[in-house]
């Protein structure tokens, strides 16, 4: 709001550096120039009513100074006010049309909104005893959707949760991360372990490729993050494919990450060949956090063109706080990630990040908030 406040004094600017020109330089010399220049810089700054009174404000303080010098004719003078009125008609048109073009603007955001909630809604904010928080955070402040997705689910065999990138832009990868999303909630539901659950993904990306046909069905991946949380939470099981790996932070804000011990491919890519399902195992202790993330985060490079690590950066980030007895939520957790990233890349990022922070708030059974476990057909 300040800086708003601040450019609405562009137009009166000029028209009070056109008076300090017009009395520092020889009469020969004219400042209409600056005077016609201010209504239109008006346009976008001001309504239409400002426009006319910046415009008005120009053609006397032309005519006063035209008396002044003793140059007020038909060349000097009559035209000149001829000229400034029908800038300041014209700066009222511009206004105009960028009112329209602000309001189309408006109501395409509004709609990609709905569609973004539409298509990937925030999670529930916790789920027994685990917390929940997500972020999503576009490349383009007008692509409010992408190719990032994030899911949390409590099923029959516990809560799972899916940080994934699809490969591509567009509507190509809405289209498919539609697809992973329907895909994760089924599955979730009826695999019983992660290796089953994996292998439904597989099936279901690979007749999405096989629908939308071209380069998407050879060459259309989704790199992918999947996790399993024990029912007392006490043990989180990872599947990691061509993902990421995601970061545990401890109750003092150390931060460990959780690397896979076998390399696996993207989903999707089962054409190709048949590759293990590895698990792994990593204790999850009451007061932990674990953080996962796409690469939209750990490839923000700075000016030098340095990854940003997050091992590095979250003790600096949440080390103090957490020391001093402060209690973050995952989504305040999630929320000084996304500024330190941008810091860090020195602006809006280059690539759709998605994150999800999930904090055991303390030991216990979750109590699911479903029915009796289904059988998996």
């Amino acid at each position: 709001m300040p800086q708003l406040l601040r450019t609405h004094w562009i137009p009166v600017g000029l028209i009070v550096l056109a008076v300090v020109v017009d009395l520092a330089t020889p009469h020969d010399v004219t400042s209409a120039p600056l005077l016609i220049a201010a209504p239109v810089a008006a346009a976008p700054l001001a309504g239409v009513r400002g426009i006319i009174a910046v415009g008005v404000t120009a053609m006397i303080v032309h005519a006063f100074l035209a008396r002044v010098d003793g140059t007020f004719g038909w060349r000097a003078g009559v035209a000149n006010q001829i000229t400034l009125a029908a800038v300041t008609a014209l700066a009222v048109l511009i206004h105009r049309m960028l009112r329209r073009q602000d309001s189309r603007a408006r109501r395409a955001q509004y709609v990609a909104a709905v569609a973004q909630r539409a298509l990937l809604p925030r999670p529930p904010a916790h789920l027994g005893d685990l917390r929940v928080g997500a972020r999503y955070v576009p490349a383009e402040s007008e692509a409010l959707i992408g190719g990032d997705l994030y899911v949390v689910q409590n099923t029959p065999y516990g809560i799972r949760a899916m940080v994934a990138d699809v490969r591509g832009k567009g509507l190509g990868a809405v289209s498919a991360v539609s697809a992973d999303l329907g895909a994760f909630r089924y599955a979730a539901d009826e695999a019983e372990d992660l290796p089953q659950l994996v292998r439904r993904l597989e099936w279901a990306l690979q007749r999405e490729g096989g629908r939308r046909g071209g380069t998407q069905r050879e060459e259309g991946f989704t790199t992918a993050l999947i996790a399993e949380f024990s029912e007392d939470l006490g043990t989180v099981r990872l599947v990691n494919r061509g993902h990421p790996p995601p970061v545990l932070i401890d109750t003092r804000g150390g931060a460990t990450l959780l690397e896979t011990s076998e390399e696996s491919p993207p989903l999707g890519m089962s054409d190709l060949g048949a590759w293990h399902t590895p698990v792994d195992s990593f204790a999850f202790p009451a007061g932990s956090t674990l953080l996962c993330y796409t690469d939209g985060v750990t490839e923000s490079r700075d000016a030098a063109g340095r990854f940003y690590d997050p091992v590095g950066r979250l003790p600096h980030l949440l080390g103090r706080r957490l020391a001093s007895g402060a209690r973050l939520t995952p989504g305040q957790i999630l929320d000084l990630l996304i500024q330190d990233v941008a810091r860090h890349s020195g602006g809006r990022p280059h690539d759709d990040q998605a994150m999800l922070a999930l904090h055991r708030a303390r030991a216990g059974p979750v109590r699911a908030r479903r029915g009796p476990a289904i059988p998996p057909v």
